[in-house]
């Protein structure tokens, strides 16, 4: 909270206090001009782990504390393209060779200057065998980072140092996103010195005593409630507006009072809180479109352990006209008005709507709640209601039920679950939450990844990189492939979104405007919305923008506004 100066108090002998001075130099200048100084708090709804190292940070309540503190190699733009940041790179002709060129003079918080070497150090934390944090697949394609993985090589000989601004990064064959998904945070080399990469994550270098290169240093650390950060004034691109930033952990419940009370200046919204945030006169509410989706997957097959791969053997939704039924059947619009504020955007494809490779709608069909042609097509794949009793029996003429399974966890979740329901019920289809109640996060997510026989239709939610390439959810050899749909083509497809050919954007576009009309048409599952970031900011908070990616954007050009 910023703490306001509700009075000048004048030094009898020296005139006015250095405080005094501030306030009145603040009043000075034009409304709308920048202005240094104050401290503001950044509310979060649940505890952070403390885990203040990217390379072992594992959720969003620690990513927060790093967006003020730590600093990339490479940037984001806002249509989810990589850019350099501290680093520049050329690359080799044959795409497998990268010399990366670092910015001199780039400080960290404890006044080391940064070289390549802390990111080769990074680079070899994470191929490390004793590596336990998520990070591998960010440096697997690095030349000789799975021999050093294995503990069969001392080195990773696709690494090498030129000069200390200088890195060249061989690899292991080309591959068009490299720079969007190789790992682009450094660690202090000689910070970690004497730290087995065993020790790492519970570390006083991760836990206690964290440092970055970013606009903001953090000073005090209370697990689970608070941190405190203060402006780092020798950072690289100048020093912060503000003196500081408290990330400080709140209920959710108590969101829109402690925003309304000025206790807190910004914060992600939980939708439940959303309307009564929206109606505070002291906050600007910030909706953008999120990097997740939500979505009802069908369930094709299951995952088999031994080859490692999707098998479809589940012929329940075999039939394309069923799954489009089931899209049209839903008033997809309707139930976001009505059960999450109005909070979401209906898509089509899995590609994030702010993505340069999202397909125009106008190149695909977008599944309007119509449950007459849900009927039609119904009707037209053989699912007729032969006995009269309303719901429709399978081609064969035998009872048709589907098991839908969901989550508890919001106010809306089950009355949004009924409505649902009930519009598949409108066209005839007895659908029926599975086991009679919504489940528990963990427990809906063990059920659907273990493919649980009883699981056949399912209402998920999946967060996304910033880069297009569906590998890692899509591929007949993707663990993560929940709905265990595959096909030739979009095999196909997604090995040519990366290929050398890709290194051509256009090129690359026209391949997954392909893919996105193939999952269009074959409804692998029903995309029902982009899920939307909400922040609140107090008025006199200037200098937030947010985006796809985070609301915590160059935070150094935050500043703080009188407000009369």
């Amino acid at each position: 909270m910023l703490p306001l100066l509700l009075a000048v108090a004048l030094s009898a002998c020296s005139g006015p206090s250095q405080g005094a001075q501030s306030y009145m130099t603040r009043l000075s200048k034009a409304a709308d001009e920048p202005i240094a100084g104050g401290i503001v708090t950044y509310g979060y709804s649940s505890p952070f782990q403390g885990s203040f190292e990217p390379a072992f940070c594992e959720g969003e309540d620690d990513a927060n504390v790093l967006e003020f503190t730590t600093e990339a190699m490479f940037k984001v733009n806002d249509d989810l393209s990589t850019a350099p940041n501290i680093a520049t790179w050329q690359e080799s002709e044959d795409h497998t060779v990268f010399t990366f060129t670092i910015k001199p003079g780039v400080r960290w918080h404890n006044g080391d200057e940064l070289t390549v070497e802390d990111w080769k150090f990074a680079l070899e934390t994470i191929a490390s065998p004793d590596y336990t944090g998520s990070r591998y697949y960010s440096v697997e394609m690095i030349k000789g980072a799975e021999a050093y993985h294995l503990g069969e090589a001392k080195e990773i000989t696709g690494l090498k140092v030129m000069d200390p601004y200088t890195l060249r990064i061989t690899m292991k064959s080309a591959r068009a996103n490299m720079i969007d998904n190789l790992w682009a945070y450094p660690m202090n080399k000689r910070y970690f010195e004497g730290v087995a990469v065993k020790d790492m994550m519970d570390s006083d270098q991760v836990r206690k005593q964290p440092i970055g290169t970013g606009p903001f240093m953090i000073t005090s650390i209370v697990p689970g409630e608070r941190v405190e950060m203060k402006r780092f004034d020798d950072y690289y691109k100048g020093e912060a507006l503000l003196d500081g930033v408290t990330y400080k952990v709140i209920d959710s419940k108590e969101m829109a009072a402690q925003l309304e009370a000025g206790s807190i200046d910004i914060g992600t919204v939980p939708r439940d809180a959303y309307q009564a945030a929206g109606q505070l006169d002291n906050v600007e509410i910030k909706v953008t479109p999120g990097l997740s989706y939500e979505y009802i997957g069908f369930k094709f097959g299951h995952w088999d352990e031994e080859s490692g791969q999707v098998v479809m053997d589940n012929p329940k939704f075999q039939d394309k006209r069923l799954r489009k039924a089931m899209y049209y059947a839903l008033d997809r619009q309707g139930i976001i008005n009505k059960y999450s504020y109005g909070l979401g955007t209906l898509i089509e494809t899995p590609i994030p709507s702010s993505s340069w490779a999202k397909i125009d709608d106008q190149e695909i069909d977008t599944y309007p709640y119509l449950p007459q042609k849900a009927e039609s097509l119904l009707d037209e794949a053989g699912y007729l209601d032969t006995n009269g009793d309303g719901l429709r029996e399978d081609p064969s003429g035998k009872k048709f039920t589907i098991h839908y399974d969901a989550m508890s966890g919001s106010k809306t979740a089950e009355a949004r679950t009924a409505a649902i329901l009930q519009n598949w019920h409108d066209v005839g289809l007895d659908v029926q939450l599975n086991g009679g109640s919504l489940k528990e996060l963990n427990s809906f997510y063990e059920a659907v990844e273990s493919d649980d026989p009883a699981v056949e239709l399912f209402n998920g939610v999946w967060g996304l990189a910033p880069d297009p390439d569906p590998s890692g959810l899509w591929r007949a050899t993707d663990s993560w492939n929940y709905p265990r749909w595959t096909s030739k083509r979009s095999e196909e497809l997604i090995r040519d979104g990366v290929s050398l050919k890709a290194y051509d954007q256009d090129f690359r576009k026209e391949i997954y405007d392909e893919w996105q009309k193939l999952i269009n048409d074959e409804v692998p599952m029903i995309f029902f919305s982009e899920r939307s970031n909400i922040t609140a900011v107090n008025k006199r908070l200037q200098g937030v923008t947010t985006n796809a990616i985070s609301n915590i954007r160059d935070p150094q050009n935050w500043w703080i506004k009188e407000i009369e």
